[in-house]
């Protein structure tokens, strides 16, 4: 597949968006930008998370991660059922009932102003870094793919990809974004089917003779509980799987931004039960196509895609499908799953970091009503400049798959918001909330500090996804040891 191709086709695709900003953004207002007018079906919502929740990374990494840890990472997936049923019957009932803009207003409400910009500021953290981790990962591609042919370097690549997510969510921010994510997460979809029937059709095989092959066999290994102190150990990967969904949707303004524009809590508990059941299928189509290209790797004498001097297990999907013997349809789709996958999830997260930043931090309701529209769309451009900055850094400092640096992060800033409304909602005490910013710091600086404990000195144990859960509980024991009187 041409540079020329990826390019067009890169252009009619964003085209597309644009459309459909231009047909849902009606007047442009900050209630349209922020909620949706409270006006979208739970069903759209559902359907278009399911893009924005998988991203270009597990697009690209969790198939390429199928090499080292076979389907050890559904045992993560696993964990996300009950993430989202809390979710579903403790968090969103919260959300629902104080009517909040930005979810971080509970803790204004619950314990005091410092609290509230804590937790602000960690979600502000730790959604920048994960867009920008997102962003990177489609970036990388177009820049190998696409404008290295063309001499372009790699910041421009960056900027080009900001600009285009900033013009279709400009206006109507959080509104197209129901709409767009639904049409995105039909490419993605379409993408991953298309690429399991054409590859399993080069390979001779049908699904079901695919399925039962012994090639199959040496990598669909799903339960790891034979070591306790490895990383990926079936309780560790599974609690961590929960309390990551916990986290980086129920406590995530991008994620729960849009389950707040369903009309009614009850629409939005639908949305998030039906989309838990369409996760698990998709992300283990994913594990299904990562083992498939492997095989057919194999089979076909393809090596790993070496980028800084260091083989990447997920640029292996990309190499396939745009430098391999599998046609132009395979390219195309491939291009149209990542596209999506990756625009889905930065669209929001510009989106939510506009919403978060406007109201938590700039305090944008009590602004004169005349000015809060230019504020926001302030706020929207300066938000586009710090992704691109972020991203260009992160590609200067990246030394691992993308992955596991972005659940390692989240381990550091997703802590203290799972300590604070743990606390929030399952005690009855009051803290005295100007030491609030001394309990989350030093709760991050300690599970830093532990995170990088060698496993030698603790008995062999490796510590994986469970440090999100230890920060958390770091935080709770902070903020019992400053509370006061119950409320």
């Amino acid at each position: 597949m041409q540079p020329h191709h990826i390019i067009i086709l890169i252009a009619g695709y964003f085209g597309l968006l644009m459309g459909i900003s231009f047909l849902t953004a009606k007047t442009g207002s900050n209630n349209e930008f922020f909620k949706a007018g409270k006006e979208s079906p739970w069903y759209l919502v559902a359907f278009g998370m399911i893009g924005a929740s998988l991203s270009g990374i597990t697009f690209i990494s969790v198939p390429g991660a199928v090499e080292a840890g076979e389907f050890g990472y559904f045992q993560v997936v696993l964990g996300y059922i009950l993430g989202y049923a809390v979710i579903a019957f403790v968090l969103l009932p919260i959300y629902y009932k104080l009517n909040v803009t930005s979810i971080y207003e509970y803790l204004e409400q619950r314990f005091g102003v410092v609290s509230y910009k804590m937790g602000a500021f960690f979600f502000f953290i730790s959604r920048v870094l994960g867009a920008s981790f997102r962003l990177y990962l489609v970036a990388i591609v177009l820049q190998r793919f696409v404008f290295d042919a063309y001499g372009i370097p790699f910041f421009v690549t960056v900027i080009l990809s900001i600009v285009m997510i900033w013009l279709y969510t400009f206006r109507a921010g959080i509104k197209t974004i129901v709409w767009t994510d639904t049409l995105q997460t039909l490419f993605m979809l379409v993408a991953v089917g298309a690429s399991i029937v054409l590859i399993n059709n080069e390979l001779g095989w049908s699904f079901s003779e695919f399925i039962a092959s012994e090639e199959l066999q040496s990598y669909n290994k799903v339960f790891f509980t034979e070591d306790f102190l490895a990383r990926g150990h079936f309780i560790k990967s599974f609690l961590g799987g929960m309390f990551i969904t916990i986290c980086m949707t129920g406590l995530d303004q991008d994620m729960m931004q849009k389950n707040l524009t369903c009309p009614s809590l009850k629409d939005a508990q639908k949305n998030v039960v039906s989309f838990t059941v369409v996760l698990l299928v998709v992300n283990f189509l994913f594990l299904l196509l990562g083992a498939l290209l492997f095989i057919y790797a194999g089979k076909q004498g393809i090596d790993l895609p070496i980028m800084n001097g260091k083989p990447r297990t997920d640029l292996l999907f990309p190499e396939i499908a745009l430098h391999g013997d599998l046609g132009l349809g395979l390219g195309i789709m491939f291009l149209l799953g990542l596209i999506a996958a990756a625009y889905s999830s930065a669209d929001s997260a510009l989106t939510s970091l506009t919403t978060s930043f406007s109201i938590d931090f700039l305090n944008l309701k009590n602004k004169p009503e005349g000015r809060q529209k230019t504020i926001r769309q302030q706020v929207h451009v300066g938000m586009s400049v710090l992704l691109i900055v972020v991203v260009i850094i992160f590609n200067e400092l990246n030394d691992s798959t993308v992955i596991d640096k972005l659940l390692t992060v989240a381990g550091y800033t997703y802590g203290p918001l799972l300590g604070l409304f743990t606390f929030g909602i399952f005690t009855r005490y009051k803290i005295k909330d100007r030491y609030v910013w001394i309990v989350t710091i030093a709760s991050v600086i300690l599970t830093i500090l532990i995170g990088n404990i060698p496993s030698e000195k603790i008995g062999g144990y490796v510590i994986g996804y469970e440090l999100l859960l230890i920060n958390g509980l770091m935080t709770f024991i902070g903020l019992v040891l400053i509370r006061t009187k119950k409320d």
